[in-house]
């Protein structure tokens, strides 16, 4: 499985690619378990009222969370540029600015300790 990570504004967001062979989750929602690379991670923006207390930027933000929204691809760089592209909007919902978010990828194996 593939971390994708994005860090800006003194926060960070990571969501997983599974990749061929492994086995994605399985939930309501899920994409067909026959995708060879599925992306899987948090949604969220930016709530008046509620939601989880974060420091952005230096801002004190209230984020709501929403379910995560698994997508299925048939290629590794496919997958890779919708979770790079996912990650970059997730910060711009929250007033981040895409350009300012740092990516970075890493490959981490299944079953092992963490």
């Amino acid at each position: 499985m593939l971390l994708v990570r994005g860090r800006a504004g003194g926060t960070e967001l990571t969501g997983t690619v599974y990749e061929r062979g492994e086995r994605a989750p399985s939930f309501k929602g899920a994409p067909d378990e026959d995708a060879p690379y599925v992306w899987v991670c948090d949604e969220f923006y930016e709530v008046e009222s509620g939601g989880t207390t974060q420091e952005v930027n230096g801002r004190e933000l209230r984020i709501a969370f929403e379910s995560p929204m698994p997508r299925g691809f048939d290629t590794r760089e496919q997958a890779l540029a919708a979770a790079k592209d996912h990650v970059r909007t997730q910060f711009a919902r929250i007033g981040v600015d895409g350009g300012d978010v740092e990516i970075e990828v890493q490959k981490e194996e299944p079953g092992a300790e963490v």
